[in-house]
């Protein structure tokens, strides 16, 4: 009995807990509303990718401009491009 003095009315460590019920935002939804807030915010996702590739891309070009390379009609790739930059850096502070 002191143990359930103790307890004060709560279950025991390993018995399942009554679930509460959510209130505010969170609702029931039906499928066809789940399907719709996905797609939305998958097509969000993919306008924040396509923002961040274009803002990368404009980056690297500008990078680019700014780095001597030989023949001028040769376009660096990202990898190279950023590789030139890192050793352009070290050459200059040599």
């Amino acid at each position: 009995m002191p143990a359930e003095a103790a307890n004060s009315g709560a279950e025991p460590p390993g018995a399942p807990r009554e679930r509460r019920r959510r209130r505010g935002r969170a609702r029931a939804r039906t499928e066809a509303l789940l399907h719709t807030l996905k797609r939305s915010r998958r097509v969000k996702a993919n306008d924040r990718e396509r923002n961040r590739m274009h803002h990368l891309n404009a980056a690297l070009d500008e990078l680019r401009s700014v780095l001597p390379t030989f023949p001028d009609d040769t376009k660096l790739t990202k990898i190279e491009t950023l590789r030139f930059a890192y050793n352009y850096i070290w050459a200059l502070s040599e």
